[in-house]
């Protein structure tokens, strides 16, 4: 118990080792990420991180969180500044999209969905989390512009849930590398969907 208790005053804060879970993915990519490669960058042995963590899962699922609450926080950000519904939306659909190939934070999404065939229910309701933060701010958004006569009266709840369906088939593309569907052309491709199927004519 005492090299419990010593493992505990002496590891580093939690989020530092979110951080640089985070920072390896970016620089190196997921595959280079191991519990004992982290550990050099925290120091912190391997069989430290598993006692904080439990399994190599978690860890990610935690990173992946604490990332989210990074997104969350510039997604509300951009979702209550001044303007319409429309320029809001596209900053949704922008901070969306991954920034390229090898995006740190959807390589991480990419691995923590391939997981979760096997994670257990907390895990599930944990992903589930941040999808429907999401999803919430999405219908919100497009309820707004929709009371606005921005855009054309939908159903808000549907209508989110087609979008961001299209937004992740589009963001995996951009996220693998995929030819032809670079992050640029993924915009152009989601505003003229837009324009043809929520854009209000006047607006």
């Amino acid at each position: 118990m005492a090299g419990a208790a010593r493992a505990r005053r002496n590891a580093p804060p939690r989020e530092e080792v979110l951080v640089a879970a985070m920072d390896m993915i970016a620089e190196r990519g997921l595959e280079k990420l191991t519990m004992a490669g982290l550990g050099r960058e925290v120091g912190m042995s391997s069989g430290h991180l598993l006692y904080y963590f439990h399994s190599k899962d978690e860890l990610l699922l935690r990173t992946l969180e604490w990332s989210e609450g990074r997104l969350g926080a510039e997604r509300s950000r951009l979702l209550t500044r001044p303007g319409t519904a429309r320029e809001r939306l596209e900053a949704y659909v922008e901070l969306y999209v991954p920034d390229g190939h090898r995006d740190p934070h959807w390589t991480l999404w990419l691995e923590v969905w391939n997981r979760s065939q096997n994670a257990d229910d907390d895990a599930r309701q944990r992903q589930a989390a941040i999808e429907g933060a999401w999803h919430r701010d999405l219908v919100a958004l497009l309820a707004e512009g929709i009371s606005r006569g921005e855009f054309r009266p939908v159903d808000a709840d549907r209508f989110a849930a087609r979008l961001r369906a299209l937004l992740d088939g589009f963001s995996i593309h951009v996220a693998i590398g995929l030819r032809g569907t670079g992050r640029e052309q993924v915009i152009t491709h989601v505003r003229e969907f837009l324009a043809e199927t929520l854009l209000a004519p006047d607006a």
